[in-house]
């Protein structure tokens, strides 16, 4: 039997013209690149010749192996674009490899006149933390409870729990396991303006429109004694010792409206001292980790200041803000906040132990930059400080008077309306700023460059927060919705709907996003 052939394919025609034949595949080009640390700029390895199209996992890969770790660390690249192009004003001044340097560099739609495959391309490389945090995408419990609009929200050092503070004079703690209410906190005659935990997770401190400080035991939402009682105004911001410098009983600052900071000790319950020197509203108190400890402060008369947390003895005053200082952010800020806990869940077994750990981050932070403060005022500008650039024991104020000559590493501009907050990644490599402007500005942690402008907010943006791996953003603010960011294009990665009128406060637990505001509800999310 012969065997039958099926028809010949019939060739399409448009208007008369056969269909061109598809193009071949272009052939990957080979370029020379040098990876090189985003630290310091030194070179990380010989340079190579590879592939234009290898992909980013396999550039990994390759450097990993070109430079031998313990380990293999996960990394991001990216690639600096020439300060002499004329890029649109606001665009990123960098391109991060998000697939290959052929799809998201030579074939950049955009920049891709600024690179050739003559070129070398020199490669930054920022090694990432070793685990991840899933970004969260849906909202999984609306908890009521508050009466009021929640002006204040922190989680604890382990994760384990959230503090808001609300309007209706009380605070509130939740349980993020179970995502249900803890306990309510009732003692305050006013808005509760601020909550602080302490890094070891065994006090709480609140701060109100009254004046009064409380500390509270989270396990049973009773205060420890009276309130601490001396500001003449509302209490503006609240911090407390780093562990690594006192694990047993760390003493705890406040900042009013009055002008003046309080340092106050758990053990006496009275204030060791008062720092008077603002001749206006103190809004930020920060306790640095350098030496024996310092304090920062940031005020209402355009100052902020700095000061020796043992004897209350001004060190520095910076004085280049045109406007109110609202905003401040240590590079320390995290591993300060968290102390001796980390993402292994690992508890201390004694203060000493914890005080080890505590000290281990910090130091791990610092490894190649001294403790680095951001200032962001009503001005539309930030300020990038070094107060100690050699990491050096803060000295004592001189007989002159103290000094003055401390001048910021860098001004931070761009912002067309007051920012209302400014908050450094885990690491202190990146930092993001929030305006009235709608608008999250994305910075260099260490020089304070300019990388991106994250838009989609249609209203003044309130707070951001970095998750613990460094790698999301998240922000809120007036337009009711919470929003997280992919760091890897500088667009929004979820939108996530739900409150019905203005958010407050965010903050990035694990792998969960917490969010309050002026519609009463805590509202958790998570992937």
């Amino acid at each position: 039997m012969a065997t039958l052939l099926p028809p010949p394919k019939r060739v399409k025609v448009y208007h008369g013209v056969p269909e061109p034949e598809p193009e071949p595949p272009r052939p990957a080009a080979n370029i020379v690149v040098q990876f090189v640390s985003e630290d310091d700029g030194q070179p990380l390895a010989p340079a190579v010749n590879i592939p234009a199209n290898l992909t980013r996992e396999a550039l990994e890969s390759l450097l990993n192996k070109l430079n031998p770790q313990e380990d293999p660390v996960p990394f991001a690249f990216h690639v600096a674009l020439p300060e002499d192009q004329a890029t649109i004003p606001g665009a990123p001044t960098r391109i991060v490899i998000s697939k290959s340097i052929d799809v998201d560099i030579l074939n950049h739609p955009i920049n891709s006149r600024s690179f050739t495959e003559e070129d070398v391309f020199v490669v930054h490389c920022s090694p990432q933390s070793v685990f991840r945090v899933r970004p969260p995408t849906r909202c999984s419990s609306t908890l009521s409870g508050h009466s009021s609009p929640i002006l204040c929200a922190s989680f604890s050092p382990t994760g384990n729990f959230l503090a808001t503070g609300s309007g209706d004079t009380t605070a509130r703690l939740w349980n993020l396991s179970t995502e249900l209410p803890s306990h309510t906190l009732s003692g305050h005659k006013g808005w509760v303006l601020c909550v602080e935990w302490e890094a070891m997770e065994r006090k709480l401190a609140t701060g109100g429109h009254d004046g009064h400080v409380i500390i509270w035991d989270p396990k049973t939402g009773k205060p420890f004694g009276d309130a601490l009682k001396g500001h003449s105004k509302w209490i503006m911001s609240l911090c407390w010792e780093p562990i690594h410098l006192n694990p047993s009983s760390p003493r705890l600052a406040s900042s009013s409206k009055d002008g003046t900071v309080r340092v106050w000790s758990l053990l006496t319950r009275r204030a060791q001292y008062t720092l008077g020197g603002h001749s206006a509203s103190v809004n930020v108190v920060k306790w640095g980790g350098v030496g024996n400890g310092v304090l920062y402060t940031a005020s209402s008369d355009r100052t902020v200041r700095v000061w020796d947390a043992e004897t209350g003895r001004q060190l520095h005053i910076l004085k280049d803000h045109a406007h109110w200082v609202t905003t401040l952010a240590l590079n320390t800020d995290f591993v300060l906040r968290t102390g001796p806990f980390d993402y292994t869940g690992k508890k201390p077994a004694s203060d000493e132990e914890a005080q080890q750990l505590a000290l281990a981050r910090y130091t791990a932070v610092l490894q190649t930059t001294p403790e680095l403060l951001i200032s962001g005022s009503d001005d539309h500008t930030l300020f990038l400080w070094s107060p100690f650039p050699n990491g050096a024991v803060p000295v004592p104020v001189p007989a002159s008077g103290p000094s003055t000559k401390t001048k910021p590493e860098a001004r931070l501009v761009g912002h067309s309306l007051q920012v209302s907050h400014v908050s450094f990644s885990p690491d202190g490599r990146w930092a993001a700023s929030a305006s009235f402007d709608s608008s999250v500005r994305m910075w260099e942690g260490r020089t304070g460059k300019y990388v991106a402008t994250l838009r989609g907010h249609v209203g003044a943006v309130y707070r951001v927060a970095w998750s613990a791996d460094g790698r999301g953003v998240v922000s809120c603010g007036k337009d009711s919705t919470v929003k997280t960011w992919d760091l890897k294009t500088y667009k929004l990665k979820n939108d996530l709907p739900g409150h019905t009128d203005e958010v407050y406060c965010v903050d990035f637990v694990a792998d969960k996003i917490v969010s309050g505001g002026r519609d009463r509800t805590v509202k958790i999310w998570k992937n």
